[in-house]
Parts: C-alpha cells; sequence; structure tokens
C-alpha cells in the first residue's frame, strides 16, 4: 500500500474543535482516536457524528454480537479493508464467529457450513455490496429472524463500515505492524 495520505494528526497540532471532538471521542470510547477516527479529525463534526453511530450500530444493535462482526468482515472483505479486517476479526472470534467462517470471508467465498441467521447474514450483505439491493427472498430471511429493526441494523452496519473502510482506503491507513491484512480482491 502506498503512503498514508492522511495519517494521525498529533494532539499537539489539533485545533480546538479537534481538541473537543478528541476528548469526547475518548470519553466515550476509553481509548484514543485511531483508525477511521483519526482520519476523520479533519472534520470534528463528521468524526463525533459516525461515532455516535458507530456506538449503536457495534454496541446497541438488535443483532447478535457475532452476527454483526460477521457483517463487518464481510464489509471489510468487499473493500479489501485491511485495518478495518484485522481490527475486527478478534472481535468477531470473541463473539463466537467461528475461523472457518473468517477464513472463508478472507478468502472471497461464501463460507460452507453455516446457521440459517449467518447464512441470512452472509446473504444479505453480499447481496447489498454486490448487487446494490437484496432479493425478496433474503429480506424475508432477515426481516423473520431479526425483525424490521434487524433489517435496518444490518443495512446500517454495512453502510456504517463501508463509511469507514472509504475514508480509510482513500487516506490508506495503514494497518498497525505485525498485523495481518487481506488479500486483493477479487481473488
Amino acid at each position: 500500500m502506498s503512503q498514508d495520505r492522511l495519517p494521525p494528526i498529533a494532539p499537539d497540532a489539533f485545533n480546538e474543535a479537534q481538541k473537543q471532538a478528541a476528548a469526547e471521542f475518548a470519553e466515550g470510547r476509553g481509548y484514543a482516536v485511531r483508525g477511521p477516527f483519526a482520519v476523520m479529525m479533519r472534520s470534528p463534526e463528521v468524526m463525533l457524528r459516525a461515532k455516535a453511530m458507530g456506538d449503536y450500530l457495534r454496541f446497541r444493535s438488535v443483532l447478535p454480537p457475532a452476527l454483526n462482526e460477521f457483517a463487518i468482515l464481510i464489509t471489510a472483505r468487499q473493500w479489501t479493508q485491511h485495518y478495518e479486517w484485522q481490527a475486527h476479526v478478534p472481535h468477531a472470534r470473541k463473539a463466537g464467529l467461528k475461523d472457518e467462517i473468517i477464513a472463508a470471508v478472507a478468502e472471497g467465498r461464501r463460507p460452507a457450513a453455516m446457521s440459517a441467521e449467518e447464512a441470512a447474514i452472509y446473504e444479505f450483505s453480499t447481496e447489498l455490496h454486490v448487487n446494490k439491493g437484496v432479493s425478496d427472498a433474503t429480506f424475508a430471511k432477515v426481516q423473520a429472524a431479526f425483525g424490521e429493526q434487524g433489517v435496518i441494523d444490518l443495512v446500517g452496519v454495512n453502510g456504517y463500515y463501508t463509511f469507514n473502510a472509504m475514508m480509510m482506503n482513500v487516506a490508506r491507513t495503514p494497518i498497525p505492524s505485525g498485523a495481518e491484512g487481506l488479500k486483493p480482491y477479487p481473488l
């Protein structure tokens, strides 16, 4: 990957709006601005609004944590977003997503052994990214499993992590030293 176009701004170089946004971020998340939020610090209000949406979609979505992380990994794979991938694989594992499923997504293929709910998340997320919409059958599966709020939350997760992937892909945000990224897509 080429040089980072929008590297993190040193905290001592923050303007007043950035200082305030960084403090609010750290207070809410418990750690300093990093990843896509470091890129977004060039527009502190965008960063804080993105954080607010992310707080809901990541921590309070009606989707079970493993399935939420599954959708995040599918999005990271679709965008070949290395930082997002390496950041969320541990969360996915901790939430209970099987290594075989993670490996299949990393390789750009449909996982072989999925539960009905995992298959619904995979089909919905993949169709949404590839086709820019979902079929009636796929919509019905997600709606039956998670309700209308689940449909909206799943669209939100895919959209939010696409937004983050776009930020970091444009910025060419590097992955942390020693972390493993994704192979180019399509494989």
